[in-house]
C-alpha cells in the first residue's frame, strides 16, 4: 500500500493512500469475482479525457484516503478498454455509464453509481 504524510500540529502521521490496480485484460474480472469473496472489489471506470471523470476520481480519492477503507481498488481507462468496460457490464448486469463506480462483494455489484453520485456512495456499508 502506498502512504502519504498528513501533518497534525507538530507531528507527522502516517496516512493510507488509495493505490489502484489497473484494469487492462478481461481475465482479471475472473480474479475480481473469485477475490470479491474475502474482500470488496472497487472498479472505478474512468474517461481520461472527462474532466468531470477527473473531478470525481479525485474527490474520491480523497475521502478514500481519509476514511482509510479496505478494499481491492482497480481503475479502468475507458478510452483504452472498452471492450472491458462492455465485459462488465454483461458480466455484473450493470448498464456502462462514465465515470461509474461498481462495488462488487461474493461476485455480484452490490453498489455502483455514476458521475457526481459516486461521491455519495455510503461505502462505510459496504466496505
Amino acid at each position: 500500500m502506498f502512504w502519504k504524510k498528513k501533518k497534525t500540529g507538530d507531528k507527522q502521521e502516517q496516512a493510507p493512500k488509495a493505490s489502484w490496480k489497473v484494469l487492462n485484460e478481461q481475465s482479471q474480472l475472473d480474479q475480481i469475482s473469485k477475490d470479491s469473496a474475502t474482500r470488496p472489489q472497487l472498479i472505478f471506470k474512468h474517461s481520461t479525457r472527462c474532466g468531470i471523470s477527473a473531478m470525481v476520481w479525485r474527490g474520491f480519492e480523497r475521502n478514500w484516503e481519509s476514511e482509510g477503507y479496505a478494499a481491492d481498488l482497480y481503475v479502468l481507462d475507458l478510452l483504452s478498454y472498452r471492450d472491458i468496460s462492455d465485459e462488465i457490464a454483461s458480466r455484473f448486469q450493470v448498464f456502462h455509464q462514465s465515470p461509474q463506480l461498481l462495488i462488487i462483494k461474493n461476485g455480484v455489484v452490490v453498489a455502483h453509481e455514476s458521475h457526481g453520485a459516486i461521491q455519495q456512495v455510503p461505502l462505510n456499508q459496504y466496505l
